[in-house]
């Protein structure tokens, strides 16, 4: 578990745990991810002006068009993720780190990709800060996702690719699930599972996400 940061304090504490409580009301049940959400210090993955609306369950945004995203849809992609028990993870979009940290408590291994190269330094300082030691980040490359390090059992995608991101399917473990947001205009949180050469795909809810973009950004 992460240790309280020196200086948070237990008003920030609290704060987080009204959060949580929100969360529950949303409907969030998995008390495995709602426990990781409320040991992460969301604010320390803001910039210093935003930080006093990091317990609000709303996006920020964290420079460079992108956002951090709502705490609700952080939850609800992680408890869709951990229905399967995943024990490597795939992460496409490392952003902040948010996402990152919650993950890097819930399983053995994170692996996770940016193409934005100073959002990937100050992630990487945070997981330090929050002595993460099995998570693995790195730059994105000219292949989409990591495959030199797959299989992996789970995929969760942070942005919206417009359709099905195909190069991310033959990276995912027999019985692996992968959880993205698809779509341009309407975008949905869509849960992908592997069985043998054939990918079973359920659409779960209407979401809103940045778009998945290439090219990377030093």
């Amino acid at each position: 578990m992460v240790a309280e940061l020196q200086g948070i304090g237990m008003t920030s504490r609290r704060t987080r745990m009204r959060l949580i409580q929100r969360l529950r009301e949303s409907g969030i049940q998995d008390e495995r991810v709602l426990t990781a959400l409320a040991e992460i210090p969301r604010h320390i993955f803001l910039d210093e002006a935003l930080s006093h609306r990091a317990y609000e369950d709303t996006a920020l945004p964290i420079g460079y068009q992108q956002t951090l995203s709502q705490p609700y849809i952080v939850a609800r992609m992680t408890e869709v993720l951990m229905e399967h028990n995943p024990s490597r993870v795939l992460e496409l979009g490392t952003g902040s780190g948010y996402q990152t940290a919650v993950l890097a408590q819930l399983v053995d291994e994170v692996f996770s990709v940016e193409r934005i190269n100073p959002l990937l330094n100050k992630a990487r300082e945070r997981m330090r800060t929050l002595h993460l030691r099995n998570t693995s980040l790195r730059l994105a490359g000219d292949v989409m996702g990591w495959p030199e390090n797959a299989p992996f059992d789970g995929i969760l995608v942070t942005a919206a690719p417009a359709s099905m991101p195909e190069d991310l399917l033959p990276q995912l473990a027999e019985g692996g699930v992968m959880v993205a947001p698809i779509g341009e205009t309407t975008q949905v949180l869509t849960k992908v599972i592997r069985r043998g050469d054939d990918y079973e795909i359920t659409e779960l809810e209407p979401v809103r996400f940045v778009p998945l973009l290439s090219g990377v950004v030093r």
